[in-house]
């Protein structure tokens, strides 16, 4: 998740001075411990792959700490991804006999005494999970029938959640792909004495400021369609990148979504658009060179085929036409939320450099100026 932020560092440092070998063992996995490492370069929780051996067989199993600071309610997030799996894995079943593949999603590992997750002397939130083993994830699309196992992942996690109620879920990031939240945010910033400091100093700041100016009423697009019952609420992942889909090692195909601490009510639309923003700009989120910024219509065209093949039927009318809008949002909305930490003074992500979350919002507006110069090619792609 890109808007995961400093405060993992610090947990970090926390995490050396917990037993973790104390607290694996409190969850309920089969046999007896071997060892607990830390796996992953995530931003926010700590997470860890623990190996647990019986005499016959041997088990994988995540460990995790939920990152406080960024969860206000860790609780909460262990409690949402029970609702979640349980109402997966029940439909699954379901529809095993007549499924083209064995679809998988992580469970939780209770406590050995009962219960979801383990709360420390500190009061940290440490929870289990399952792993989706014999298959690996991508940072960028390995080409186009990547991209279709891909839309056809998220396609499915969005049907087999359609019929829950999203009144069942915790709101656990409030504000979170509301783009208007964002740019009153970045108003904001730009009246504080800093934040016009640093857009006057900088030639390349000025410009991207008026490249936003021009496109503000964007920002409302979806939130008005809601406002307006033309859209509506369902369950999103909510961080649907192109590396938080795995694919099976053995037949090649998309079999599973990982990273739920960020499943909620929402618009599908946020987690359309933004796994197309992760999987068609192939020259990544962190390039320096602009030139090679653009949106690939090929790997758009093959996800949305994948996509359509399991969301077609719940899908609206009204749905199918905030599509391309969606996907110019998310380029910009997070072009404008690198942006405003920038001139902030890079408070809310991390960074490598001074200029870093200013260089990440360049490579995010161009992006979305791609998008918008491709519009006529995106929609036709979108009829499938």
């Amino acid at each position: 998740m890109r808007w995961k932020n400093f405060w993992a560092a610090t947990n970090r440092a926390c995490a050396k001075t917990v037993d973790l070998t104390r607290i694996a063992g409190l969850f309920a996995f089969p046999g007896r411990l071997v060892t607990i490492k830390p796996i992953g370069s995530g931003n926010v929780n700590d997470t860890y792959l623990a190996v647990f051996r019986t005499h016959f067989s041997e088990e994988l199993g995540i460990i995790q700490r939920i990152n406080r600071q960024v969860f206000k309610n860790p609780s909460w997030i262990v409690e949402n991804m029970r609702v979640v799996t349980e109402h997966v894995h029940q439909r699954l079943e379901r529809e095993a006999d007549t499924a083209d593949r064995i679809w998988q999603l992580p469970r939780l590992v209770p406590i050995r005494d009962g219960g979801d997750f383990y709360r420390d002397e500190a009061g940290d939130c440490w929870r289990a999970m399952t792993v989706i083993a014999s298959a690996a994830s991508y940072d960028r699309a390995q080409g186009p029938e990547h991209a279709f196992e891909v839309g056809t992942v998220l396609g499915q996690f969005h049907r087999l959640l359609s019929d829950l109620d999203p009144a069942r879920l915790r709101d656990t990031l409030p504000g979170f792909h509301v783009a208007p939240l964002y740019l009153k945010a970045y108003d904001v910033t730009l009246q504080e004495a800093s934040g016009s400091e640093r857009l006057r100093a900088s030639a390349e700041a000025k410009r991207l400021q008026r490249f936003i100016e021009a496109r503000r009423g964007l920002a409302d697009v979806l939130e008005s369609a809601l406002d307006r019952n033309e859209l509506k609420l369902r369950l999103i992942h909510g961080d649907p990148k192109v590396n938080n889909i795995m694919i099976d090692n053995l037949t090649g195909k998309g079999t599973s979504i990982v990273d739920l601490d960020t499943v909620k009510p929402g618009l599908i639309h946020y987690d359309f658009g933004d796994a197309l923003r992760s999987i068609c700009n192939s020259a990544g989120e962190e390039v320096q060179d602009l030139a090679g910024v653009h949106f690939d219509l090929d790997l758009c065209e093959t996800f949305v085929k994948g996509y359509m093949a399991y969301a077609r039927d719940f899908l609206t009318e009204k749905d199918r036409a905030y599509l391309y809008d969606s996907i110019r949002l998310i380029a910009f909305e997070l072009g404008l939320r690198f942006f405003q930490d920038y001139l902030a003074g890079n408070v809310y992500f991390k960074v490598r450099y001074p200029e870093h979350n200013l260089q990440r919002a360049r490579v995010q507006l161009r992006l979305c100026e791609s998008i918008e110069t491709r519009e006529a090619m995106i929609r036709k792609a979108l009829e499938h």
